[in-house]
């Protein structure tokens, strides 16, 4: 029977349900308790990142403790460690984020100085880019116990993954999904994908069933992005992928911690470029100069043009006004 490792939030087990109903229910779901977990109330960027949440599930599956790990790909460092494999990618949930709040309520129409709850460096930049006057305070811990702070009365809103509360049946009364073109999601948002070890031949095969082409390639471009800017899980960058017939569109962003500086590019290339779109969007980011608004350390190598570019530009909201309830917001 085959073991597959997961986080043991509500969400994880829920994920790894998914895959073990993909294989037919021959599989033994095995919780794991990560630093991350453990460390629930801490700032991420001040305990070491995104890697907390899967380096002893990870560390499990290199030793043979578990066959497979169920992963958020949001979750994932851009590179995967020696022996491991990103064996298949489940069809991509609704990889927006929501705005959830006590009453019905958008970023334009929140009240100057109301409160936004999220730890997110990249959700707290593209906040105050649309509004500079919010105030952002941090909030961790699992869907659920995030929605349960936010009715005690602490934040006037929060912000979400719409693919979290999809996959536990949730529904909160006042929550408006934010544009992904405009607030842009993170990297591979919205997608669980299956790790394996690299050399274990009868496992892949098993779980290339549950493949899915189309969402493998948006996940390909995401991080190839994300890997050539050399971002690190306290950067504020974002990218998004969509299939439209055979050609991949990609929208990607880097932003200034403090929400003033937007760049933007967005480009498209056939499905079988994912990995070239992706870095070469990187690449035009970086050649706007956006090493020089966040904190970037691309790898040295030649730089490429991203194929089909639609649009590049620079938002610069240096000094810009607060925005007011129904203005334009200086990211569209």
């Amino acid at each position: 029977m085959i073991r597959i490792g997961t986080r043991g939030s509500v969400l994880a087990l829920a994920q790894a349900a998914l895959v073990r109903a993909g294989l037919g229910g021959d599989a033994e779901i095995v919780p794991m308790r990560t630093e991350g977990d453990r460390l629930a109330e801490a700032r991420l960027a001040a305990i070491g990142g995104k890697g907390l949440f899967v380096r002893e599930i990870e560390d499990a599956l290199l030793h043979g403790e578990i066959d497979l790990a169920v992963h958020s790909l949001k979750d994932l460092p851009a590179e995967t460690p020696a022996g491991l494999v990103l064996a298949a990618y489940l069809p991509r949930e609704d990889p927006r984020d929501v705005l959830a709040g006590r009453t019905h309520v958008t970023l334009e129409d929140l009240p100057a100085g109301a409160v936004i709850g999220t730890s997110s460096p990249r959700r707290r930049a593209l906040v105050l880019a649309v509004r500079a006057d919010l105030t952002i305070e941090p909030l961790r811990g699992n869907v659920d116990t995030r929605l349960r702070k936010l009715a005690g009365g602490g934040f006037d809103a929060i912000v979400l993954a719409a693919a979290g509360l999809r996959r536990l049946g949730l529904a909160p009364a006042h929550c408006t999904p934010l544009d992904a073109e405009t607030f842009v999601p993170a990297v591979g948002q919205g997608i669980i994908v299956v790790e394996a070890r690299a050399d274990d031949a009868a496992t892949l095969a098993r779980v290339s069933g549950l493949d899915h082409a189309p969402t493998r390639a948006c996940a390909l471009a995401e991080r190839a992005y994300l890997a050539r800017l050399g971002a690190s899980c306290t950067t504020p960058v974002a990218a998004h992928a969509r299939l439209d017939g055979a050609t991949l569109r990609m929208t990607a962003i880097v932003v200034s911690e403090d929400g003033r500086q937007v760049l933007r590019s967005s480009a498209a290339a056939p499905a079988a470029d994912a990995e070239p779109l992706g870095r070469g969007l990187a690449d035009a980011l970086l050649a706007q100069g956006a090493a020089r608004i966040a904190d970037l350390h691309p790898p040295e190598v030649e730089r490429s043009h991203p194929p089909e570019v639609e649009r590049s530009r620079e938002a610069s909201m240096s000094g810009h006004p607060r925005h007011e309830p129904g203005s334009r917001s200086p990211l569209q």
